[in-house]
């Protein structure tokens, strides 16, 4: 099977494990030991931060980063509901109500207008996803979130390499989260990180991951044990020294794939926005139903069955999955763009690892189901 996405690890990131492995600091009560220091700093100055916190997973980081915003009881933060459900769940695990703006068709990130139209005086804070890889359009968010005092919390899970308007996605707002998941474009196994320029901030989310101590056994306010181990930050380590190879073949991947579809009728391919450098975390078609001789469901199960792994991101969109829509009584028709993306998109494989002969069987298999 061609897997959708494989992490990369090698002999380099075996051999810094085991170096902490045989030094016997395998972790440290507030967060801070040599590797994850050494890890926060290279990230710091990829990303073009002030601060980079780990954690230990994408999950961590938002929930950090929402409540070191001061989000709580009666709040509400806006986020999109095309996108994993961590993004949403984090609002209710900090005690708001998540309120979701649809997205655009374009490239499937947060619409600015919807967004404006969301906000009202409860409005706290705002979760633009960097979808796929894809940033979202941050200019106007910004604009309106600072103009009525709202925290912008990028979600840069998928997003490691990519930049809007020439800057790094996760330094664009007051806080970025980072996933380092296996299937990331950069992985720990599991793991995270939060970033920020605002001093107040970072020293809010130190606290945080170590159960709200500033110092040992003295705890200042409610946290949670959010601290990213030794090993992780060893194999992130390396896995930032390799990511700008990993993005050169995501993006030849990705051009490649655009190139050999492109005159196939009843798909959209991915837009890249004139202002986005895309990180192609995933790549995503779109089989517009009434146009494809093939439906999306179909299709995908046809590509499995050649063992080809396709997966759509994501079937269901948030307000429509059961604990949202029983709770805060969303329904279908309510966000129809992330709806009608639901019914059509399917990421296909683009990762590194993908040899000529996996690249060649994807492009013949696409071709002869959707001719």
């Amino acid at each position: 099977m061609i897997p959708l996405n494989k992490p990369i690890i090698g002999s380099e990131e075996k051999n810094e494990v085991l170096k902490v492995l045989d030094s016997g600091n395998l972790t440290n009560r507030l967060g801070e030991g040599s590797m994850n220091k050494a890890f926060q700093k290279e990230l710091a100055d990829y990303l073009n931060v002030k601060h980079v916190l780990t954690v230990n997973s994408g999950s961590a980081a938002l929930h950090a980063a929402l409540l070191a915003s001061g989000v709580d009881n009666g709040d509400e933060v806006v986020v999109p509901p095309f996108t994993f459900i961590a993004t949403a769940n984090v609002v209710v695990l900090a005690g708001a109500k998540p309120i979701f703006a649809d997205i655009n068709a374009r490239n499937y990130t947060i619409d600015p207008a919807k967004f404006k139209k969301a906000i009202t005086k409860k409005t706290k804070a705002v979760i633009p996803v960097h979808l796929y890889g894809h940033p979202a359009d941050m200019d106007p968010i910004m604009e309106l979130a600072e103009d009525k005092g709202i925290t912008v919390v990028e979600d840069c899970a998928q997003s490691i390499g990519s930049e809007y308007k020439g800057k790094r996605t996760g330094s664009i707002a007051h806080l970025g989260c980072y996933s380092f998941y296996a299937s990331k474009n950069i992985t720990t196994g599991e793991g995270g990180a939060v970033t920020t320029n605002d001093d107040e901030l970072a020293n809010k989310i130190r606290m945080i991951r170590r159960h709200g101590e500033k110092e040992e056994y003295k705890c200042e306010r409610l946290g949670h044990n959010y601290r990213m181990p030794e090993m992780e930050a060893a194999i992130g380590r390396v896995q930032l020294r390799r990511l700008p190879s990993f993005l050169e073949a995501r993006t030849r991947n990705a051009e490649n794939l655009t190139e050999s579809l492109k005159d196939i009728a009843g798909i959209q391919l991915p837009i890249v926005e004139e202002w986005a450098k895309h990180a192609w975390y995933l790549y995503t078609i779109r089989v517009k139903a009434g146009f494809s001789s093939i439906s999306r469901n179909d299709l995908m199960r046809k590509l499995n069955e050649s063992e080809i792994a396709s997966a759509p991101y994501y079937e269901s969109p948030i307000h429509l999955s059961p604990y949202y829509s029983k709770t805060f009584k969303y329904k279908k028709g309510n966000f129809p763009e992330s709806e009608k993306a639901a019914d059509e998109v399917l990421s296909i494989p683009c990762h590194p690892a993908l040899t000529s002969e996996d690249f060649s069987k994807i492009v013949n298999s696409l071709r002869t189901l959707l001719k």
